[in-house]
């Protein structure tokens, strides 16, 4: 079957591995040409190597210049613009009583900064293009309290807010705006704080695991975030805009 996004562009920025290059890989998979973008430029062309049809960007979403640029490249190179999905992200493990002021603005400038430039920057291409829809990256931190995550919470959860926003400014010119909002996702983000974890909460070697099993089940998986993306990056989603579509296993529905 030919995908709708068959021939259609995406940018998808930190994508140079986990979630990102899953996500990068699903456009890739239906046809659709790929903008890799990543702060790791090497990273980043390593990964668009492996797909069929892809260009790398290396692209700090900080900056404003370079997501600018980022966009003009993808619209230069394929001649439109039709999906973004601001992915990049990072988190910072610590109390908040002891997390200082840079460590806190990296947290809002990366996660949050960047999702809005993405899409000032994203969406009037993607209208000059006929119309298409961005996917951001939210977390079911944007939910609940979250003890040691405090900015990167925080941060999610502006960007939850941000998409639906877009989605009402942007609905009457043909641009859908929606969120994915996974549950832990077993990434290289979340298992190199695994000890942190542990040591702050006070748990046992294995503990934060048999914790994330008790609470969600299991681990989530990268690909089951891209099949997300897709989702709502497709014509099966055609009325579905300023949504949080949560992937968590059932963690935000219960108590216990």
């Amino acid at each position: 079957m030919v995908h709708n996004l068959a021939g259609k562009t995406a940018v998808v920025t930190g994508a140079a591995k986990g979630i990102g290059f899953a996500i990068a890989q699903r456009f890739s998979d239906v046809g659709a040409n790929v903008i890799v973008a990543d702060l790791d430029g090497e990273a980043a062309t390593a990964a668009a190597g492996r797909l069929p049809n892809a260009i790398a960007v290396t692209c700090d979403v900080r900056d404003e210049e370079q997501v600018q640029a980022l966009v003009d490249t993808a619209v230069n190179t394929y001649g439109g613009l039709h999906v973004m999905v601001p992915n990049a992200g990072v988190a910072t493990v610590s109390p908040i009583t002891e997390l200082d002021l840079a460590g806190w603005r990296n947290v809002m400038s990366v996660n949050l900064d960047g999702v809005f430039l993405s899409i000032r920057y994203a969406a009037p291409a993607i209208v000059a293009a006929g119309g298409g829809t961005i996917v951001s990256l939210g977390s079911i931190t944007a939910l609940a309290g979250t003890p040691l995550i405090g900015a990167y919470a925080a941060s999610k959860a502006a960007v939850v807010n941000l998409t639906k926003t877009a989605a009402v400014e942007l609905r009457d010119h043909g641009v859908r705006v929606n969120a994915v909002v996974p549950g832990f996702v077993e990434t290289e983000l979340v298992t190199s704080q695994v000890q942190v974890f542990e040591q702050a909460l006070g748990l046992p070697g294995g503990g934060f695991r048999g914790l994330i099993e008790q609470k969600q089940g299991r681990f989530g998986t990268v690909s089951e975030v891209a099949d997300a993306v897709m989702f709502l990056a497709g014509d099966e989603s055609t009325f579905c805009s300023g949504s949080s579509l949560v992937l968590d296993g059932g963690l935000d529905a219960g108590l216990f």
